[in-house]
């Protein structure tokens, strides 16, 4: 199984467990690595057999601008579960860094795999 991978993505949602958190917007940093065989697109070089990964950004980003949860382990779960059904996505990985939630850090957040390689 191969890996398609986007870092860094950043997206804004509303997210925390405290009363002025669900009335604000925050910036969430996601790290994504995605099971994918990649050599059906390479041999035709073909994006229609590829993981469009501008498509599923654009779909990261509706789905974080639409999102009202208090935890990020909340919001990993529901993004996967989001990612495996829409994209037919059997494996990946996601790192969710809430950046700012712990003054002294530099980000906190969870790590969550889910599916087979």
């Amino acid at each position: 199984m191969d890996t398609v991978f986007i870092e860094g993505l950043e997206v804004d949602t509303v997210i925390g467990v405290y009363d002025w958190e669900r009335g604000i917007r925050q910036c969430l940093r996601l790290d994504l690595d995605l099971g994918w065989d990649i050599q059906p697109a390479a041999a035709d070089d073909d994006i229609a057999r590829a993981l469009d990964y501008a498509v599923l950004s654009a779909r990261v980003g509706e789905f974080a601008r639409d999102a009202h949860f208090q935890l990020v382990e909340t919001f990993a779960e529901r993004l996967a579960a989001l990612l495996m059904a829409e994209f037919g996505i059997r494996w990946l990985r996601i790192r969710v860094t809430k950046p700012g939630a712990v003054p002294t850090a530099k980000g906190v957040g969870v790590e969550i795999e889910r599916g087979c390689r």
